[in-house]
């Protein structure tokens, strides 16, 4: 006996679904949610406020970061600013080959190298470790003074900072002073001795730059939720262990990001910040890449060999991020940017 269905069905009024597949969709369709395109005048219109917003800024950077980059060209010219751009001659890659025989680059690459390498491991983690101590810190007050404070050297100038530290570690500073009334000897001159500048520029970047850290690290402490740690807890989780198992990977992808951003900045170590000592404690040490160009190209009037130079390091700190940025694709971060 059929059923009212099927004699409907027999009868040709209503077609199968099982058989003709009128209930599933069509193969083409599966697993695809159609999108809805929308033109540029309708995303115009909706986005016109913003964009209007965003230009100043867009026109500010191109004016002074892209336009500039056009004259790049005079690394491949015999280029004197009497001449401008046009008549001075092309000499290939010349100067490019000046640079990679010219033994003072190579010191200064290697002082840029030895400073940056020695700062990622004794500058890096301080901001690190300085967060997650105030993190532990109970009362609100209490973290929110002492940020403050180490928040505030950051809007010194470089200028103001070598100053206040010759006037504690200099010849005739607060700490030489203190030993001779001592009857500790002489004392000492830190901001003279080559030996320790390495030590010197670090201590100045710990106390100038580790409190813009905190803030970025305390940023990311924010967004770990409370129950993290009581669900630790309630597992038997003492205070260790629920900053290895909770803490520290809530920082994993911004350490990784400054990590990455801050190999891209390998090459410039702080151009004020050096070369206000520069003098000090002579060239040897103290001569970086930026310093190196600004004295070929400013002071001994060389723009094309500087030029070189520079041009080098940026294609150098390109690459730097790049490759930093497909090791945190490796190790399953975002990094700087990901391909969609």
């Amino acid at each position: 006996m059929m059923s009212i269905g099927q004699v409907v069905r027999r009868r040709g009024e209503v077609p199968d679904p099982v058989a003709e597949g009128a209930g599933a969709p069509a193969p083409s369709a599966r697993g695809k949610i159609p999108v809805r395109k929308v033109s540029f005048a309708a995303r115009l219109r909706r986005d016109g406020a913003l964009l209007v917003m965003v230009l100043p800024a867009v026109v500010l950077l191109a004016v002074f970061a892209y336009v500039p980059m056009l004259g790049n060209v005079i690394a491949w010219q015999q280029y004197s600013p009497y001449t401008g751009f046009v008549n001075s001659p092309f000499i290939g890659w010349a100067n490019f080959e000046r640079v990679f025989s010219n033994p003072l680059f190579l010191d200064s690459v290697e002082n840029t190298l030895v400073i940056t390498a020695f700062q990622l491991v004794f500058f890096f983690p301080v901001p690190i470790i300085l967060a997650l101590l105030l993190n532990s810190v109970v009362t609100p007050r209490i973290r929110t003074t002492i940020q403050s404070i180490v928040y505030l050297p950051h809007f010194f100038s470089w200028v103001l900072v070598v100053t206040i530290f010759q006037q504690i570690f200099g010849g005739a500073g607060l700490v030489n002073q203190t030993l001779r009334d001592a009857g500790m000897g002489a004392g000492f001159d830190l901001m003279t001795n080559p030996d320790t500048f390495l030590v010197l520029i670090t201590m100045q970047s710990v106390w100038k730059d580790a409190g813009w850290g905190i803030i970025i690290f305390l940023a990311a402490l924010s967004t770990v939720p409370p129950e993290q740690y009581e669900a630790a807890a309630c597992d038997g989780a003492g205070r260790w262990r629920r900053m290895w198992h909770v803490t520290l990977p809530a920082l994993r992808p911004v350490i990784i990001l400054l990590l990455i951003l801050r190999l891209g900045d390998a090459l410039t170590v702080g151009f004020e910040q050096l070369i206000l000592q520069r003098g000090a404690v002579g060239s040897d040490v103290a001569e970086v890449i930026d310093t190196f160009v600004y004295y070929q190209g400013v002071i001994y009037g060389d723009w094309s060999f500087a030029a070189a130079a520079g041009l080098v390091k940026g294609v150098v700190s390109l690459l730097l991020v790049l490759g930093a940025n497909k090791l945190a694709h490796v190790f399953g971060e975002s990094g700087v940017y990901q391909k969609s």
